[in-house]
């Protein structure tokens, strides 16, 4: 299981740390700009490139059926959606942005991960693999919440963000 010393220099590390980091400078001059806070499709095409890399293509036909002002509504709705119980709006926030073609559970965690690094992280076979010991592919939201209790007591341990945590996670899974 990975430990807080381990990870330590990795936090910049990763080959994708500046584009990572441009593309969450970027949403964040977005949310500081637009009320509500929404992605068009290109921006949302930009954070699927930035998740799916390699496997990109694979499904293009599928979330070719999200049209702009499909992706507008569902996530101003996601990203903006208020509650007091941070759970159900997480479990709010995954359904509705799943609700988009070719948007699964990793790819839900990548958009909130970017457009709120202070408070999620990505959810991939490497985080988990380095948490829990255990090689898996499909993500449930409950398998989310797991992970994310695990990101957040390393970023709580390091001082640093849940996303920054994800990333350094990954790199270091891939050096390992």
């Amino acid at each position: 299981m990975i430990d807080a010393k381990s990870l330590k220099p990795y936090r910049k590390a990763a080959e994708d740390y500046e584009k990572t980091e441009e593309i969450k400078n970027y949403i964040q001059s977005l949310k500081d700009t637009r009320d509500p806070f929404y992605l068009n499709s290109e921006e949302f095409d930009r954070i699927l490139r930035w998740k799916l890399r390699q496997q990109y293509e694979r499904q293009k036909k599928i979330r070719s059926k999200n049209t702009d002002d499909l992706i507008r509504a569902v996530t101003s709705i996601a990203l903006t959606i208020s509650h007091d119980d941070e759970d159900y709006k997480l479990d709010l926030r995954f359904k509705l942005l799943m609700v988009l073609r070719g948007v699964g559970v990793p790819v839900a965690s990548a958009i909130l991960a970017l457009c709120f690094p202070e408070k999620y992280a990505v959810i991939d076979f490497r985080g988990w693999r380095q948490f829990f010991g255990e090689d898996k592919r499909y993500f449930s939201i409950k398998d989310y919440k797991k992970y994310m209790k695990e990101i957040k007591r390393l970023a709580n341990e390091l001082g640093w963000l849940p996303q920054e945590v994800d990333l350094a996670i990954w790199e270091y899974d891939r050096g390992d």
